[in-house]
């Protein structure tokens, strides 16, 4: 299977396409103008506390204040807390943890009124971009995510991602990291660790203290509300979640982009020197890739399926339902349970890949197509959760309900993907008013022999709808066409235009230049 990246960089924002085998697979937006990023930390400040929540609100200057819940604070908030108030009297210019000394953890089942107190400081990092009426979600459990390694500062325990099931690989991931990280920092083991070795490792945590000592300098003069480290790029943040062995190709169309990603990927990928490509073709760079016209086919309300079938994909402020319909293909099947199977399977892959694709969060119920047999349901049911294994986001899938309804969760990040394919009718161009259809021929006749009388045109091109096409040229020597040529001696070219509407015309003179007017 190969992979590639595809970077269409404008002035005003930057797209990310992750094909597979030449197929849309993900699709991000990274505007100029966002503010809010997921991974973005703030000096806050406390705004309310509610108990009936048991959760707080911080104000980080968004016009919504963030929403920071007790399970988001972390076990070790207190020694957050200790340390920004510390940094910020100018009492701690030690660039490690090594001498700090941690406050007491907090009880899993408090209250975040014990912890949180109106106007209180307190340092959050964005969890969740603000979506919708809801600002951003907020936690105290500050991390820093590296390459290989996310370290969490103010903890001393080692994870290994579950994704790496070789019990050797876990246990020496472990042992490397021991030996290498400095106290009071955490160490998560990412996935793509997997197999790297102990300078590939270490270099990547150095890269993380770095970021970690610049937080705590930008601290030691920060107001209320600033940012006080902010998160990567989204495109290096995207290579660096995704790049792994399997790709074949980065394709950006800036070259200040394309020198950076070069150095990046020189960092993170060394033996990839090559990986990163700069677009030179005179065709935009989604336009060549084929990528543009996979966007406006799949992010409609109605999406197709291979082999007849279509999905229908409503959005709610609740949650999304995909409708599955089997379209024409129910004519090509030997027995409506083969049919419902068959369409279900296509679908399934279908929503999968519309949940990356769009960034679905929330609830999604899908309707499937009802299917008598169990195990049938079944199989639909464990293709599912296989498609989704590959996405980042979290997600739970829950066995097919009587009613054929397929239930899942996905973690909500960032506002959903939300591309408009639907483009202004070329008839009345979005007024919902044309002129009488019926007059359109006469109206066309009535210009040309004007033009061709009065004015003394000669070798006018009229481009028109298909439809009045054929009706000024049905009837070959007795056609409207050569009606005219027989009474004014002038030839006129009619050229078929299906982006024209019916009652749209444009005519051009003998240079090619079109006459105002008609």
């Amino acid at each position: 299977m190969s992979n590639e990246l595809v970077i269409n960089t404008t002035s005003e924002e930057t797209r990310i396409a992750l094909l597979q085998n030449k197929r849309l697979v993900e699709l991000h937006t990274e505007n100029a103008s966002a503010e809010y990023n997921v991974g973005d930390i703030y000096l806050g400040v406390v705004k309310r506390v509610i108990s009936g929540l048991n959760a707080g609100f911080v104000d980080i200057g968004y016009e919504k204040d963030g929403f920071l819940h007790y399970q988001d604070l972390g076990e070790n908030v207190r020694s957050v807390i200790k340390y920004t108030k510390s940094v910020l009297n100018k009492k701690n210019n030690e660039p490690r943890l090594d001498k700090f000394i941690f406050e007491p953890t907090i009880d899993k089942h408090g209250k975040a009124s014990q912890v949180l107190i109106k106007n209180q400081k307190v340092l959050v990092q964005v969890t969740k971009e603000p979506i919708s009426t809801k600002g951003p979600r907020l936690s105290c459990d500050i991390s820093l995510a590296g390459r290989y390694i996310v370290l969490v500062p103010f903890s001393n325990t080692i994870s290994v991602s579950r994704k790496i099931l070789d019990a050797k690989e876990r246990k020496r991931l472990k042992r490397l990291m021991e030996s290498i990280k400095p106290p009071n920092f955490g160490v998560i083991i990412r996935t793509v660790a997997d197999s790297k070795e102990v300078s590939e490792l270490d270099r990547d945590l150095r890269n993380l203290l770095s970021k970690w000592e610049t937080l705590r300098k930008n601290l030691k003069n920060a107001q209320t509300r600033d940012k006080v480290l902010g998160e990567d790029a989204r495109t290096e943040t995207v290579i660096r979640d995704m790049l792994s062995d399997s790709f074949d190709s980065i394709t950006v169309d800036d070259e200040n982009l394309f020198s950076s990603l070069k150095d990046y990927t020189a960092e993170i990928a060394p033996d990839k020197p090559n990986l990163v490509k700069l677009h030179s073709g005179k065709a935009k760079l989604f336009e060549a890739k084929g990528i543009e016209r996979q966007v406006k086919s799949l992010f409609g309300s109605s999406v197709s399926l291979p082999e007849g079938g279509y999905l229908i994909i409503e959005h709610t402020e609740a949650l999304h339902v995909v409708d599955v319909n089997s379209g024409n293909k129910a004519s090509k099947q030997e027995s409506q349970e083969t049919t419902a199977l068959s369409t279900n399977l296509e679908a399934v892959k279908e929503v999968a890949r519309q949940l990356r694709l769009r960034d679905m969060g929330g609830i999604i119920v899908v309707d499937c197509i009802d299917m008598k047999i169990a195990d049938n349901r079944k199989q639909v049911y464990d293709v599912m959760k296989k498609e989704l294994a590959n996405d980042k986001a979290r997600s739970v899938v829950l066995p097919l309900s009587k009613f054929g309804l397929l239930q899942v969760t996905r973690q909500r990040v960032r506002p959903e993907q939300n591309i408009k394919t639907s483009e202004s009718c070329p008839n009345c161009a979005g007024t919902g008013k044309i002129g009488a259809s019926i007059s359109v021929a006469d109206i066309i006749q009535n210009n040309i022999e004007f033009l061709l009388k009065k004015q003394n045109e000669k070798g006018l091109k009229v481009h028109v709808h298909p439809y009045i096409y054929a009706y000024f040229t049905k009837g070959g020597l007795k056609s409207k066409r050569w009606s005219w040529y027989w009474t004014f001696k002038k030839w006129v070219d009619l050229v078929e235009d299906s982006s024209l509407g019916m009652t749209k015309y444009v005519v051009t003179d003998k240079s090619g230049e079109k006459i105002e007017g008609f």
